[in-house]
């Protein structure tokens, strides 16, 4: 497999993977639509550090340790898991727009929305071993290992962008409805809900 056909053949099934809605689309979505859009692009920016640190060490051959060690794997899983319930339940209690405005002050921007995403990415061992199973199928036979795979996550990192950037535009268009405190509650809720349920859900996994 030549690199050109791997770069082609890897942007295919990591695109369909982007665009499977999932819990970074959540809290992309849920962050831009509430109006804070240094934020929104903070937890854009934090995911694809995450993948592009997952990719790294795929390539480095460090995430084969996820695989090969129960408890290093089992350790993640349970940060994970913790972090991603902690999370969901404070969007759940959320009070609406007034507590909006008191979060983006207490919260910040760009900074905050940037620990979230890579928090978020880097506490999911299902994308390192997702990493760790797919990429090296991927890398050709006669190329340097870890400029390849850092190259082909690099495509999946750019694909991530171009999608959250459609995903922040979308939000933009609702935002005028968004700003009533019903509509955000609403969003708060569902989001917080679907944010628990990612962290049930990991729990639960073998």
């Amino acid at each position: 497999m030549e690199m050109t056909t791997a770069l082609w053949s890897f942007a295919l099934v990591v695109g369909l993977l982007t665009l499977t809605p999932g819990l970074d689309t959540a809290l992309v979505l849920r962050t831009s639509a509430s109006g804070r859009r240094r934020q929104a692009w903070g937890v854009v920016l934090g995911i694809q550090t995450g993948t592009l640190v997952w990719g790294t060490l795929t390539s480095a051959g460090v995430t084969a340790l996820l695989t090969a060690s129960q408890v290093a794997y089992e350790v993640l899983r349970w940060a994970g898991v913790a972090y991603l319930v902690w999370m969901g339940v404070g969007m759940l209690r959320a009070r609406g727009a007034d507590a909006a405005a008191e979060d983006e002050q207490q919260e910040g921007g760009f900074g905050h929305g940037w620990r979230r995403g890579t928090l978020t990415n880097l506490l999911n061992p299902k994308v390192g071993v997702f990493y760790v199973a797919v990429l090296p199928q991927f890398i050709p036979a006669g190329v340097p290992h870890f400029a390849a795979g850092v190259a082909l996550t690099c495509v999946h990192v750019v694909e991530g962008l171009l999608w959250s950037t459609v995903l922040v535009g979308f939000a933009r268009v609702l935002r005028g409805w968004l700003r009533r405190p019903a509509a955000r509650r609403l969003m708060d809720r569902v989001t917080g809900a679907v944010v628990v349920g990612f962290g049930v859900k990991l729990a639960l996994s073998d």
